[in-house]
């Protein structure tokens, strides 16, 4: 190893603890130029390059030596961090009441590749969860991209550390059901490599939306969002999910809002889990639900295509009326610096801002001192890249443990 090496390899060694954080910056678009890494991480230049030069050899991110000055700047031009386009993957897998999709999820939350499955979703989880990896497997065989591992998003809250789905109110799963052991367990047969890791999609898609979406830069984060079924919620406190001593926190599916209300699966009365998801947005319009395309396919083409009619318009009021209820309890006891909407609630926000805005601020105490900034949620498919996420953190914390030492030639 000549002079120049010897000092680069110093430097690396230096700056090992700093791949991780430096991954981090530019899997979630914080570090754009090597500038901007050396700033965040607080080292050298030469053992920020070092570092950059590291995670490029990797496979993980793209180094441009060559970006260019920007017009009418000065000085010589940072070099850009990019992830690796031709990088490794992540195989990311969600069923919900509807079916299930498997995707292939990039550094920077980039799905390279989906196969979605619209298959009645039978009562056998281990069939179910078989199906999805097939799917998943046949994407990697497609690709040829190396995987660094598997995630599931489950539509159920997951009790650790077992594991098990807790609640699959709209699924005909058993409750208590082993997910994560059976999904670990067809990762394995498939042949996929990497560990194997399972949790709620809603709090994956939170997770996803706060590192690549609408909830950057937020410190509390509040999620609620409705999918297929039900309504679910998460919280993100400075940058880790807030999931309760067993995993169960923020269950705000089963938060009442009309004590006279529909019954609920939970066996209780007028919850926001029926009061304000897509099925209760179409008995409300007066619409009989129909088997060709999901529910929520089918409320957000009522919501696109008949705004103005009176049904619709009279059940995007009473929805967004529940649901401003249900934000304003929760903006009480949890004080969120930011709110986003996800699915259903999504539309219903965009549908009439100022309405939930107003409800929210008129039934929360901290809601009249100045407001929640309530936005939609923005990532097509958060929870599969939220389950990628959870595939992806053992390589955020350590690279070279987790894809193996580069070795120089």
């Amino acid at each position: 190893m000549n002079g120049k090496a010897t000092t680069t390899r110093t430097r690396l060694d230096r700056g090992r603890s700093a791949l991780g954080p430096a991954l981090e910056l530019v899997h979630t678009g914080r570090a754009p130029t090597r500038a901007v890494l050396t700033a965040e991480l607080g080292v050298t230049r030469a053992t920020a390059g070092a570092v950059a030069a590291e995670l490029e050899a990797l496979g993980l991110i793209r180094v441009d030596s060559n970006p260019g000055a920007a017009a009418g700047s000065q000085g010589r031009p940072s070099h850009r961090l990019s992830v690796d386009d031709n990088g490794p993957v992540a195989l990311a897998a969600q069923v919900h009441a509807d079916g299930f999709r498997a995707a292939l999820v990039g550094l920077g939350g980039r799905i390279v590749a989906t196969a979605p499955g619209c298959v009645t979703v039978s009562e056998d989880p281990a069939q179910v969860l078989g199906e999805v990896v097939d799917a998943g497997a046949a994407l990697l065989r497609d690709s040829g991209r190396r995987c660094v591992g598997a995630g599931l998003a489950a539509p159920s809250a997951v009790a650790e550390p077992e594991g098990t789905a807790l609640n699959p109110l709209h699924l005909a799963w058993p409750a208590g059901a082993p997910v994560r052991e059976i999904f670990a367990e067809r990762v394995r047969a498939a042949g996929i490599e990497g560990p194997a890791f399972t949790g709620n999609d809603v709090n994956l898609a939170a997770l996803a939306e706060h590192r690549h979406g609408a909830g950057r830069g937020a410190q509390h984060l509040l999620c609620v969002a409705t999918g297929h079924r039900g309504v679910g919620g998460a919280l993100v406190l400075d940058g880790r999910l807030h999931t309760g001593s067993s995993g169960l926190a923020l269950e705000v599916g089963h938060l009442t809002v009309n004590p006279e209300g529909r019954p609920c699966y939970c066996g209780s009365r007028g919850c926001l889990d029926v009061e304000t998801d897509p099925l209760a947005f179409l008995v409300a319009a007066g619409r009989d639900p129909g088997p060709e395309v999901s529910l929520l396919a089918q409320s957000r083409e009522l919501l696109r295509t008949r705004p103005d009619d009176p049904g619709v318009r009279a059940a995007t009021e009473e929805l967004i009326d529940r649901l401003g209820l249900g934000l304003a309890g929760l903006v009480n006891i949890l004080n969120p610096d930011r709110i986003i909407l996800g699915g259903l609630h999504r539309e219903l926000l965009d549908a009439d801002p100022e309405r939930l805005r107003a409800v929210v601020a008129d039934r929360s105490l901290w809601g009249r001192s100045g407001g929640v900034p309530i936005l939609p949620c923005t990532l097509d498919h958060n929870s599969l890249v939220g389950a990628a996420e959870l595939a992806w953190q053992p390589v955020l914390d350590d690279p070279i443990g987790a894809l193996g030492a580069h070795k120089e030639s």
